[in-house]
Order: structure tokens, then sequence, then C-alpha cells
């Protein structure tokens, strides 16, 4: 399959993609779309994937995740993960009722859908309301607002350690 090039079409990929993912699979909690905007994109509905290259946010309601390269997963239910690459890559939700707003950045960003697992790696820094979390790899439980985190010596990333 050929990469999209024009607007026209780039846009049509775009819809087709959005129609196709659930309401609510980016954050659980939300029965907002899922919208991709980015300078190109790739959609192979056989492998039931898409590549998004350049200036790419992913955005349900004012959740945002912007990258350099995303690529989507769909599965036989919808949305399967998300695979993000950036210099950062930034993921941010604002403040709910209960809790503040969180900002993360790390140089690759992973979401699966079933786990409702966000997964921070490489230079990963996670900001929930007053906390900061750094670490060679955060993950955060959207759906119970969980973060952990761990360092990797084994790399020669930061100091090995994972800092609160």
């Amino acid at each position: 399959m050929k990469p999209v090039s024009s607007p026209l079409r780039c846009l049509l990929v775009l819809v087709t993609l959005v129609a196709t993912l659930p309401a609510g699979a980016f954050d659980m909690n939300s029965d907002e779309p899922i919208r991709i905007t980015a300078d190109s994109a790739r959609l192979d509905d056989n492998q039931g994937t898409a590549i998004y290259r350049g200036n790419v946010d992913v955005r349900q309601g004012d959740v945002l995740l912007t990258a350099d390269r995303v690529d989507v997963y769909r599965g036989s239910e919808g949305l399967d993960r998300i695979h993000a690459r950036g210099r950062p890559a930034t993921y941010d939700r604002p403040a709910t009722a209960t809790e503040g707003p969180v900002h993360a950045e790390a140089l690759e960003i992973h979401y699966s859908a079933s786990e409702n697992l966000l997964r921070f790696e490489q230079e990963a820094v996670v900001e929930q309301g007053e906390d900061e979390f750094r670490g060679a790899i955060i993950n955060y439980d959207t759906a119970n607002r969980i973060v952990t985190g761990e360092g990797r010596t084994e790399t020669g990333e930061g100091s090995g350690r994972v800092e609160w």
C-alpha cells in the first residue's frame, strides 16, 4: 500500500480510523472518540495498522498524546494498542474532580487498551498533581490511576534507580 500524501486522502484515512475506534478506548472513562492528526498517514486495513508520522496528535476529549510517529493497532474489538515515539513523546490529561493533572513524557509511549496501561520508556517522567516520577520505565494504570516505575542499569540509562 502506498503512503497517503494528499490532505484530502489523509483526512479520509483519519475519518475511517476514528470511525472504527470504540468510544473510551484511549481513556476508559471517556465517551469521546479518538481523533488523530499528522503530517502523513499510512493505513493497512488487512493488517489492522495505521502509521502516522510528523507532528502527530492523538486526542480524546481533553487527553492529548503527541509524538513524531504513532503506530495504531486494531484488533477484533477495535483499538488494541498504540506505540508512540518522539523526542520526547508526551501525554497530557487535565485535572479531574478528584485528581490533579497528569503530564508525562518519554522517548517511547505504549498504550494497551486491554490492560488499561500507559507505559513510558526511556527518559520517562510522569507528573501527577504535585508528584513527579522518573525512571527508565514508568507504568500508569489508567483504570486504577496507579503509577509504578523501575530503573534499568543493564542499559546504562540513568542511575538505575526510580525517583519519586
